[in-house]
């Protein structure tokens, strides 16, 4: 098992190579919540997440032997840089296997700090079972992204700062993917404040940990299907599971549209970058399903890696949703002149269009006309309101929707 000694002796071991993260207050979300919502922000990491802490830790204690043959590691992608820049700083070699399906940033970020990166498998347990492989036949050693009592007092060292930060600290909501992380902090803060709530949560399509405590067994899934990739486990470790049965207070999960509500959230009102596994604990706090009403409530953002691609989708999926964008569909004749006096309009009141698309040829499209749909920035509800009022004027065929 761990201890809270082996979290501070692991502290003394990192400093230097990893930061004391910010944890930051923010009203907008405290308001939102009804809670007191603190925002410990590992997406300011080095390497971008939390696992900078584990890794360093468990490397650091290998023999001479185990560092010269070198190490490995399986990751869906934050593991694989804490493994790789914690390799790099000892001059070891390290390979990590990823999933084919990891977002490319963290596979080139992953490269960028020296690591041998092998794509293999759809999910991070398929990665996992061709590293041990590797791993047997090339004598090395593997560096377990959860299931390990040195990565966990690693990751356990963000629960002494966190009570350093705020000694009045009512729950911590932690991310859950295997276990690791959750399981370091909640034996730090346990030890420093017992009355202390730890609160863990999964991607709805991925609770593994929350169905084998529920079991009292270790539950596999069969699939995995959520945005958060980066908590996407089908086995929790029987490590963290027993850790997470004695330590953790209560498990709950979200849905993928509440981990991209609070990933928008993150990044509109605080200017905050985060991955969709790094954002489900705010998702946790925002949805309500932590609780708790007026409480000190601390929401650990574990990382900030995230697909600038799918970034792009939750921005503008946010933005529909507080009708900043919105869609407009006209039925226009189709000859010149037809479409510059709407987009004039559009123009004169500061809504920009973001995209155009024109059809012909569709059944229901009259000869002589054109439907053409408009993606519009807007100014909200009343900026969309005076556009209905503007097409309905003119006798504009049209639907804005909702």
């Amino acid at each position: 098992m761990v201890t809270y000694d082996d979290i501070v002796e692991a502290r003394e071991i990192i400093k230097g190579v990893a930061k004391v993260t910010p944890l930051e207050h923010s009203r907008t979300l405290s308001e939102m919540s009804g809670n007191n919502v603190f925002l410990k922000l590992e997406n300011m990491q080095t390497t971008g997440s939390f696992k900078i802490r584990g890794a360093y830790n468990k490397i650091h204690h290998l023999t001479e032997e185990e560092k010269r043959k070198g190490v490995v590691a399986s990751s869906a992608g934050n593991h694989a840089q804490g493994v790789a820049y914690a390799s790099s700083l000892m001059n070891i070699d390290s390979t990590i296997f990823m999933p084919i399906f990891t977002p490319p940033s963290k596979i080139v970020a992953t490269r960028n700090y020296g690591a041998n990166v092998v794509l293999y498998g759809e999910s991070y347990d398929e990665a996992f079972k061709k590293a041990m492989e590797f791993t047997d036949k090339n004598k090395k050693t593997f560096i377990h992204p959860f299931n390990d009592p040195y990565v966990i007092a690693g990751q356990g060292t963000i629960g002494i700062e966190i009570y350093e930060q705020l000694k009045d600290v009512d729950a911590v909501v932690v991310p859950i993917g295997g276990g690791g992380l959750i399981s370091g902090i909640a034996i730090a803060l346990k030890h420093l404040k017992k009355d202390v709530k730890i609160i863990g949560v999964e991607a709805e399509g991925a609770q593994s940990m929350k169905l084998s405590v529920e079991r009292n067994e270790i539950v596999p899934l069969v699939n995995l299907n959520t945005i958060a990739d980066g908590i996407a486990v089908k086995i929790p470790g029987p490590l963290t599971f027993e850790l997470v049965k004695v330590y953790v207070d209560r498990l709950v999960t979200v849905t993928d549209e509440e981990i991209s509500r609070a990933m928008y959230l993150l990044l509109t009102r605080g200017k905050i970058v985060a991955e969709p596994a790094g954002a489900v604990s705010l998702a946790a706090i925002i949805s309500g399903k932590i609780g708790l009403r007026g409480k000190n409530v601390v929401a650990l953002i574990s990382g900030g890696n995230v697909d600038y691609g799918l970034l792009g989708q939750v921005l503008e999926k946010g933005l529909i949703e507080e009708r900043m964008m919105t869609k407009v569909i006209l039925l226009i004749p189709d000859k010149p002149g037809s479409l510059k006096k709407i987009l004039t309009y559009l123009s004169e009141r500061q809504v920009n269009v973001h995209d155009i698309f024109v059809e012909r040829t569709s059944k229901d499209i009259p000869a002589g006309m054109a439907r053409i749909i408009l993606w519009v920035n807007t100014l909200g509800n009343e900026s969309i309101r005076e556009i209905d009022e503007f097409l309905k004027k003119e006798n504009i065929d049209h639907k804005i929707e909702d």
